[in-house]
């Protein structure tokens, strides 16, 4: 399917409206979020979109350097995919990036209700620590290789965020001002062991966000809690479907 001028990996499940729209992370793809749409499709009886963003998956490949307006770039364009794929109502379901991208694009009319897994809202000096030890696996041990299981053009994929993030000019991203825009249910999840940031995300989209928040934190749980504790997040995630639905 053609987005914004590029070609776009796109994965359906049928099922119930408002349809679940994942938006994977700043590494992720179609093929990385594994089972997991599935499974909360399944549990939710709802409708699914899997997509991989320009630059990842089986997607078109992107055109490095990324501008560091990325992911404001991306929420642009998420109008666009839901005409492309007739979807009216949609729960975006967001992790890391994918998260933040979710709350920039949470004002669209269609949007009913936000899930995010590890949100980020401005710049930590754990994210950029945990970014440059990515860089430095990425060069000397197999994380490329891993990597290149879920992504065509894997440098593409990897240079493109790890480059953004590490830009100086990149500690100045920062979306608070965008979070009163966000009128809409929010379900946050977030690990207490996550190396990619803290709790202090969470707080800045509590107090910014003019919707109702719920928080899940789990302990033993790093940057992905749908994959360290998949049963919590899928209960949850149940939950505030219902909720939206009541």
């Amino acid at each position: 399917m053609i987005v914004d001028g590029h070609e776009i990996e796109i994965s359906r499940i049928d099922g119930a409206a408002p349809t679940l729209v994942f938006l994977h992370e700043g590494l992720g793809s179609v093929s990385a979020w594994r089972d997991f749409p599935a499974r909360v499709a399944e549990r939710t009886k709802l409708g699914a979109m899997i997509y991989s963003r320009w630059g990842y998956g089986k997607s078109d490949p992107v055109t490095l350097p990324r501008p560091l307006t990325y992911m404001h770039d991306e929420a642009r364009v998420l109008p666009e995919l839901l005409d492309s794929t007739a979807i009216e109502s949609a729960i975006l379901v967001g992790h890391s990036d994918g998260a933040s991208i979710a709350l920039l694009a949470a004002g669209h009319p269609r949007v009913r209700g936000l899930v995010l897994f590890a949100p980020h809202v401005f710049v930590e000096d754990v994210s950029v620590t945990s970014i440059e030890a990515a860089r430095i696996a990425y060069e000397t041990t197999d994380l490329r290789s891993k990597l290149a299981r879920h992504h065509a053009d894997v440098d593409g994929a990897f240079w493109g965020w790890n480059r953004a993030w590490l830009d100086p000019g990149f500690r100045a991203w920062n979306i608070e001002s965008c979070l009163p825009l966000v009128r809409v249910p929010t379900l946050l999840v977030q690990g207490r062991d996550d190396p990619y940031g803290t709790l202090a995300q969470l707080d800045a989209i509590e107090r910014g966000v003019s919707a109702p928040v719920t928080r899940l934190v789990l302990d033993r749980c790093g940057h992905a809690p749908h994959r360290d504790h998949p049963e919590a997040c899928l209960d949850a995630i149940a939950g505030f479907v219902q909720s939206l639905q009541g």
